[in-house]
């Protein structure tokens, strides 16, 4: 998709995608991979190259407010959702250089709609009770979507928001987890191919937009509802998604 637009159409996508995705990060805690990749793979020239631009941006992403809550990150309840993670990530990332990425978008599409349900008409009914069953299958569900989707985001918050009340605590365990995630990611896909010149050079463009997506939210997320801004980008998940698999 590269070749067919300009170069500045291209730095002009990017810029505005990213400062959205970090905007509805910074305000709801999550979400970056989700608005990012519901667009990016139609830009990029390959799913994988998408993937990679997204998960090294959302290293960025999480880095700051990470640093910032670290005084409140349980590290016990953390780490074993990250095993978990990680060694299901590693293979999800391998599967992505095997499978065709036509085929990839259209799955994205569907993971997109169920999301967007999920989220929309059952987030708020039904809290899960945090045990080590749940810590394990929503963390090894998170490294799939991540390394298949770049959207680790949605199985982690349902176990993290079940394991504690305490917002400053819900922030450090999202944002470390996020943070750690994708650095983990960046590597396996250093490794299998994923990074290539314009994927460094989309990255610095990228980089800009976060940290002004950043600004805005942490200058807006207390006059805008974080429920009524999740529920718009459920919609545009939806909207997004059946435009994947129509496409």
């Amino acid at each position: 998709m590269v070749g067919t637009m300009s170069i500045y159409t291209l730095i002009t996508s990017i810029l505005l995608l990213t400062t959205m995705a970090a905007f509805i990060q910074r305000v709801s805690g999550f979400g970056f991979g989700i608005v990012f990749m519901s667009v990016l793979p139609m830009l990029m020239p390959s799913y994988g190259e998408a993937t990679a631009l997204s998960g090294s941006l959302a290293v960025v992403t999480a880095l700051l407010p990470a640093i910032s809550h670290r005084k409140h990150v349980n590290w016990k309840d953390l780490l074993p959702i990250l095993l978990c993670f990680a060694v299901f990530s590693w293979f999800a990332v391998r599967i992505v250089t095997k499978v065709d990425s036509t085929l990839l978008r259209r799955i994205l599409g569907i993971v997109m709609i169920l999301t967007s349900l999920y989220y929309f008409f059952f987030d708020s009914r039904y809290r899960l009770r945090a045990s080590r069953w749940l810590q394990v299958t929503m963390g090894s569900l998170s490294g799939l979507m991540g390394g298949l989707f770049a959207m680790q985001g949605p199985p982690a918050v349902v176990y993290f928001l079940a394991s504690t009340d305490e917002k400053e605590v819900y922030m450090a365990q999202t944002q470390w987890y996020f943070l750690l995630g994708n650095a983990l990611m960046t590597c396996y896909r250093g490794r299998v191919g994923f990074f290539t010149p314009i994927v460094g050079k989309l990255w610095f463009v990228g980089v800009i937009g976060v940290l002004c997506g950043l600004w805005l939210g942490a200058r807006f997320s207390r006059r805008i509802s974080s429920a009524q801004l999740r529920k718009i980008v459920y919609v545009f998940l939806a909207i997004v998604g059946l435009t994947s698999l129509l496409r």
